[in-house]
């Protein structure tokens, strides 16, 4: 055995021991984080498989499910009112090829009448309230709802109203920063750093990189909330690609990455709470609690309340 191999083998070793035992036992490391709330039903868009996305009536229904987190998505419009809608631009939603942006809150067309819904494809949802709502009446209405604000493009203005709404209504602890940028959620936080951030997109790379070289547990994590995607819906009810090989890929290999009971474990037990999306099957909700996720984000509130208080989480299998 040469020197190297002599020293190394040997380090590497009660590395990887050290490694596996922070893993199991981050508490000894880290303090976790408390959260002001649990969110077990999470009502994507508002529950836009029941109602129409992000309407006011959307948002009742869930609320009548005992929704724990409303998930909505924020833009601007023309004369500085942030309204909750998914897209910028507005030919999906209401059939108008304009821009949210373009146009007066007064002059923003009505939803069409029925909606695909995004995760279920095929699926229509329908409902009689068509009207786009401001961020400040859902806040006004739900005072003590804990939501998760999307913001998807550096808009300083639209970051700078969400957060100033956020401190006027004092929801600063349960409403939640989201982006897939990191580079638009370094504004956001520096708008409002008292609400809780969620893992952008790269920062949910680094975190399992760091898990699978062994040195996640030696690493400060300064976001409260992962809200992933869950591998099983990719090329079902999810497809990121265009092309059906790529999906399939995707699904195998993000499938192994992801899933892990260690990793979700491990966050969780530093106050990390980990909520997959966008889920509409049973068999997706037990997939997610078995693996030991706070809660899922669906379209359809009414059936993740039934499985829950059917069923309630599974217990994580050690």
């Amino acid at each position: 055995m040469s020197p190297l191999l002599y020293y190394a083998l040997p380090a590497l070793s009660s590395y990887v021991m050290l490694s596996i035992f922070f893993l199991r036992r981050p508490r000894l490391l880290h303090t976790p984080w408390v959260s002001a709330f649990c969110p077990r039903l999470g009502a994507h868009r508002g529950g836009s498989g029941e109602r129409l996305e992000n309407t006011m009536e959307a948002m009742e229904n869930a609320m009548a499910q005992r929704a724990d987190l409303l998930e909505l998505d924020c833009q601007l419009t023309r004369d500085g009112v942030v309204v909750v809608s998914h897209d910028k631009n507005l030919s999906r939603q209401s059939g108008v090829n304009r821009d949210v942006g373009s146009l007066d809150f007064e002059e923003l067309p009505l939803y069409k009448e029925e909606l695909e819904v995004y995760f279920s494809p095929g699926h229509l949802a329908h409902g009689s309230d068509r009207h786009m709502v401001r961020l400040e009446d859902v806040f006004r209405r739900f005072p003590r709802t804990p939501m998760s604000v999307e913001v998807k493009e550096q808009n300083e203005e639209l970051i700078r109203k969400i957060a100033g709404l956020v401190r006027h209504y004092e929801r600063d602890e349960i409403t939640i920063w989201a982006s897939e940028k990191s580079a638009v959620m370094k504004k956001c936080k520096a708008a409002n750093p008292e609400m809780p951030a969620a893992f952008t997109m790269s920062r949910g790379f680094w975190v399992l990189l760091l898990y699978y070289l062994g040195l996640l547990p030696f690493i400060s994590i300064p976001e409260r909330f992962l809200i992933s995607f869950l591998p099983t819906i990719i090329n079902r009810t999810y497809f990121p690609f265009s092309c059906s090989g790529l999906n399939q890929l995707a699904a195998v290999v993000s499938k192994w990455l992801v899933m892990r009971k260690s990793l979700i474990r491990h966050l969780e037990e530093r106050g990390v709470q980990v909520v997959f999306w966008c889920l509409n099957e049973e068999s997706d909700f037990e997939v997610a609690f078995r693996l030991g996720a706070t809660g899922v984000i669906t379209d359809y509130p009414t059936a993740l309340r039934r499985y829950l208080d059917n069923h309630g989480p599974p217990a994580l299998a050690s």
